[in-house]
């Protein structure tokens, strides 16, 4: 007898290349991963992606295959199936990676940009569960982010929408490299930690975003003012959200999540100040729940979420 079917994820980061299989029901069944080799080009990469799905559906060979979602970063085409710019995908610009995956697989293939897929992802299996409405900030070497609007993802006219850490939070803030000044990014991500620490002379000339948490954590006062500022930015935008969308719930995920309790405290005092709905509508804002695994749920949560899409249309 044939099990219930599933689909799976694909999170192809700037480091490594994760793969899982996971059943409709949300529960992962396999994962596999191995280092990404950009290095080699954008063929040697599709080569290593079909082969671990290849492995994957080996071992799950007594169950159906829907399809197969793919998180990747940077700018997506969605339609074409490619990726229109990426700074940590080398290659891979106007490479149809989608319609390459398909030919070594003969199955259908979604593409979705990473922090879009993450959202999704703790819409369907994280803290979002329980709402139909939220925006994910995802933090790290920059910020990006995911809106979900009843419970798909909002793209814009080009894709483009949910482009969070370039959101302006200081208009005479510190230049970013997509021309603006001010971004949130520039003021609130792992870069802009490691950043500050520098610039306020921590330790050494080096310091990353690491360090400059466990100098605060510590205790040190002028280590506790960078998280302090990151936290100021982080309410600014946030609020701005709230009094834009109105959704329940506001997830923040990343690599600085740990040093919540020093930056959180600044940035619900800044959300208080400058939205009036906050404090009035029951507005939460809380950590994700998936982690590093939001963007392989939500990578295999696109097929299922299509194949329920074309039923409801042609139902």
């Amino acid at each position: 007898m044939r099990m219930s079917a599933y689909s799976i994820g694909v999170d192809l980061g700037g480091t490594n290349l994760r793969v899982a299989a996971i059943n409709r029901e949300g529960h992962l069944l396999h994962r596999v991963s191995e280092p990404a080799t950009f290095h080699s080009g954008p063929e040697k990469v599709v080569r290593d992606i079909v082969d671990l799905i290849k492995n994957l559906r080996a071992r799950l060979s007594n169950r159906e295959l829907t399809g197969v979602g793919i998180g990747v970063p940077g700018f997506i085409d969605i339609e074409a199936g490619f990726v229109l710019g990426s700074a940590n995908l080398p290659g891979f610009e106007a490479f149809p990676v989608r319609d390459e995956i398909q030919r070594h697989l003969g199955i259908p293939i979604i593409l979705e940009n990473d922090a879009n897929a993450a959202a999704l992802g703790e819409s369907w299996m994280g803290a979002g569960k329980d709402v139909k409405d939220l925006v994910l900030m995802t933090l790290g070497t920059g910020i990006g982010g995911g809106i979900i609007v009843d419970g798909k993802v909002l793209h814009g006219f080009l894709g483009m929408a949910g482009e969070l850490g370039h959101m302006t939070v200081y208009p005479d803030g510190n230049p970013c490299g997509c021309g603006n000044w001010g971004c949130l990014e520039k003021h609130a991500s792992a870069t802009a930690i490691a950043a500050m620490g520098r610039m306020m002379h921590f330790q050494k000339e080096n310091v990353t975003a690491a360090e400059v948490y466990e100098l605060a954590s510590a205790g040190n006062e002028r280590a506790k003012l960078v998280f302090e500022s990151m936290g100021r930015a982080l309410g600014i935008a946030l609020a701005n959200l709230i009094n834009l969308f109105n959704f329940p719930l506001y997830l923040v995920s990343g690599g600085p999540l740990p040093a919540w309790d020093l930056f959180a405290p600044t940035m619900f005092s800044e959300i208080r100040r400058r939205s009036f709905t906050f404090g009035r509508t029951g507005t939460r804002i809380e950590k994700a729940a998936l982690g590093a695994d939001a963007g392989l749920f939500g990578a295999a949560y696109l097929p299922v979420q299509h194949e329920r899409s074309f039923a409801e249309a042609t139902g």
